[in-house]
């Protein structure tokens, strides 16, 4: 009696290995959405690094997605959680709001960051250096986490005393840079989905 009861059991594993296998290739074959995505980081990017009305709008833009990005996963966090759920909703609307205002007026959104630059990138840098600290034991290149958090901080001092048009360059410059590693990442990740996709 034991021995059958045992059967389905073991058969239902197996078939679940060609399942797996089946949904990792179903998700492989979108291998072409992150070119598609990579492509188009590297356009933002040729056009941000062109410094003109359109690198403003552009970099304008790309805010207003970053918070509708983030408002859409506070609403996720949301559906999911059972704790505080208001709060997640409240912020989500708040990013969402931020996300239709930087999209209606991208030139204010980039004025407004630009303005602050200082600040953000003084932020940025206080996180990689602690955290380079608290990855110290498990990450081997903890020291590179310092260095880039050292560097970000001197870069917040000496753009906090810039005047405005100088910080817009230097965004823009950061934003440039930003967008165009983040193509080259997606098209990277793209060959390397797909190559996975072939082997399996």
């Amino acid at each position: 009696m034991s021995t059958p009861a045992a059967t389905p059991e073991f058969g239902s594993t197996a078939t679940g290995m060609p399942e797996t296998r089946d949904a990792a290739r179903a998700v492989a074959s979108a291998w072409w959405l992150w070119l598609v995505t990579g492509v188009m980081w590297i356009i933002a990017s040729v056009v941000i690094l062109q410094f003109d009305t359109a690198s403003i709008t552009t970099v304008g833009v790309i805010i207003g997605c970053m918070f509708m990005v983030a408002g859409i996963q506070q609403f996720t966090v949301a559906a999911t959680t059972d704790s505080a759920r208001w709060l997640w909703m409240i912020f989500g609307v708040v990013f969402v709001a931020c996300g239709f205002v930087a999209f209606f007026n991208p030139a204010d959104t980039f004025a407004g960051l630009a303005d602050v630059l200082g600040f953000l990138f003084l932020t940025v840098g206080v996180w990689w250096t602690i955290q380079a600290f608290l990855v110290r034991d498990v990450n081997p290149l903890w020291w590179f986490s310092l260095l880039s958090g050292i560097l970000m901080i001197i870069m917040a001092f000496w753009t906090s005393g810039q005047l405005f048009i100088e910080k817009s360059y230097t965004l823009l410059i950061f934003a440039g840079v930003w967008a165009m590693m983040h193509g080259i990442g997606d098209v990277v990740r793209a060959f390397a989905v797909r190559s996975i996709r072939d082997e399996l």
